[in-house]
């Protein structure tokens, strides 16, 4: 009799996997569902927030809808761990698979070989969750032997993109249930990573702006933010949207990356697959949207910009203390937000393209219009963007209105694509030599890489003390030096590519 009662109390009791979003990371959810005798109730425990605890009339609604019949039971879910928060529908597959096997209305002999997440609408049809790629892509990262994934269709096409992830899509509960049966099994899903190259717009575009394009190219080349200055119309916009398409292609590892983070917010497709992101957030967004914020922490722009371009147009017309933010990321390439009960890491490893005009009418500097703004006003405008910050950003060119020739031309400019291969093999010698970009390079490797011939060093002394250079500006000319010696692959830094560094690190006009 005893006997009788562990194995009828055995079979009340279904265990599954899923998984939480914790930042970066995918921590292991156990589902546990226990069936009792008792007045009929369906409790959820283990920290769900509202969307879980949603949950409850979803997966009744679904189960019934697919034809199953839903215990008139005291019904129990666990989410262990328990002090891990829980959010999302992304639950309600696991639970309402957990209740059906425990209640022997199907098999739980295959329930531990995968691991679920989908969200149930009443009917029984799976919806699309947020973070499916950044799931698998935590998984693959784990040591140890790997469980399939069954996801919703509409969610597993990004899944699938982490290779060796094995993603089954189902449209509706009675497809996972038939697959678990063995009656109706669902196919893995096998993606193309082969896809078409990247489309963005193009540098042929832009008439003119020679030494703008040049200043891109370097940027590219090294992976240094730019700030350019210049008056309405020179075409500061128009290159800054360009600028992803003469960055190197995306290794397999930083397109996972980006994509991993996109998908925590619910706005990845699979044909950006490899696709350089471009953010541009209007200059009212505050400080929580451009690091990420919220509870539990969310990646904000300079997160989902990860190895893309974040570009801030009127960089004045932020906020100054929403802008001074960057300051931390642009360093160190990630971002920890933390709050009373979270705290997650985010990597933000962005390239920084900012425009501004260089004075509130924006006619300062221009060879026909008249500026009408007091010195005054000049001042406070460009005081906004602090000291600091300017200082952290690499590359500041002025961008000058275009002669009517340049305007009336006919012939296009350079297009991207030379562009981009000069790039691109200017940042494979760098990977070669020290394996990351020269703008991530520490102070004891830029001793070692960076080092400048004589006359190079003496010229660089002398821009010190003349623009009374900090030791951060120091250094970042000497990453921007050796970011033109790897375009023309020479082996050490010259006199000629110190004084084109030194060009690049212009004060603001008037400031």
């Amino acid at each position: 009799m005893i006997g009788v009662f562990i194995t009828a109390h055995a079979m009340s009791l279904a265990l599954l996997k899923s998984r939480a979003l914790a930042g970066m990371q995918a921590p292991e959810v156990t589902v546990e569902v226990h069936l009792a005798n008792g007045l009929p109730a369906f409790n959820i425990v283990g920290l769900p927030d509202t969307e879980v605890k949603e949950s409850k009339d979803r997966v009744r609604a679904a189960i019934l809808n697919s034809r199953f019949e839903f215990p008139s039971r005291r019904i129990t879910v666990n989410l262990a761990p328990a002090d891990l928060p829980k959010e999302s529908g992304r639950l309600d597959l696991p639970i309402a698979l957990g209740i059906l096997a425990a209640s022997e209305q199907i098999p739980m002999t295959r329930l531990a070989d995968f691991e679920y997440a989908g969200e149930l609408s009443l009917s029984g049809a799976l919806r699309a969750v947020r973070g499916a790629l950044a799931m698998t892509h935590a998984v693959a990262r784990q040591p140890g032997p790997k469980r399939g994934f069954i996801l919703p269709a509409a969610s597993a096409a990004e899944a699938a993109l982490v290779r060796g992830a094995a993603v089954y899509p189902a449209t509706c509960l009675l497809d996972v249930c038939g697959h678990l049966e063995g009656r109706f099994p669902l196919t893995p899903l096998s993606i193309d990573q082969s896809v078409q190259a990247p489309r963005y717009p193009d540098l042929s575009e832009v008439k003119g702006q020679r030494q703008a394009r040049r200043a891109l190219e370097v940027a590219a080349a090294g992976g240094h933010g730019i700030l350019m200055i210049g008056p309405p119309g020179t075409g500061k916009s128009m290159l800054a949207a360009r600028f992803p398409g003469v960055l190197p292609p995306m290794s397999d590892d930083e397109a996972l990356e980006s994509a991993a983070l996109l998908s925590l917010c619910g706005s990845f497709r699979p044909e950006r697959w490899r696709t350089r992101v471009f953010r541009a957030p209007h200059h009212t967004a505050s400080a929580v949207a451009l690091v990420g914020g919220g509870s539990p922490p969310r990646p904000g722009e300079i997160s989902l910009a990860h190895h893309g371009v974040l570009f801030l147009d009127e960089l004045p017309e932020f906020d100054r203390r929403v802008l001074e933010v960057l300051r931390e990321p642009l360093e160190s390439g990630h971002i920890t937000i933390s709050r009373a009960a979270h705290q997650a890491d985010f990597p933000a490893r962005f390239q920084l393209v900012a425009a501004m005009n260089p004075c509130p009418c924006g006619w300062l500097g221009h060879p026909v219009r008249e500026c009408r703004c007091s010195a005054d006003a000049v001042a406070r405008y460009q005081g906004r963007i602090s000291g600091p910050l300017l200082d952290r950003i690499d590359i500041q060119i002025e961008v000058a209105p275009l002669e009517q020739g340049e305007i009336s031309a006919s012939s296009p400019g350079e297009p991207s694509a030379p562009v981009n291969a000069r790039a691109s093999a200017a940042r494979a010698l760098q990977l070669a030599r020290q394996g990351k970009a020269n703008a991530a390079l520490s102070s004891a490797e830029i001793d070692l890489w960076c080092a400048a011939d004589e006359a190079g060093m003496r010229l660089l002394q002398t821009a010190m003390t003349r623009f009374a250079w900090s030791a951060r500006a120091y250094h970042r000319v000497l990453k921007l030096a050796r970011s033109i010696a790897d375009l023309e692959a020479a082996d050490s830094i010259a006199s000629q590519h110190i004084a084109e560094a030194i060009q690049y690190r212009r004060a603001l006009p008037g400031r």
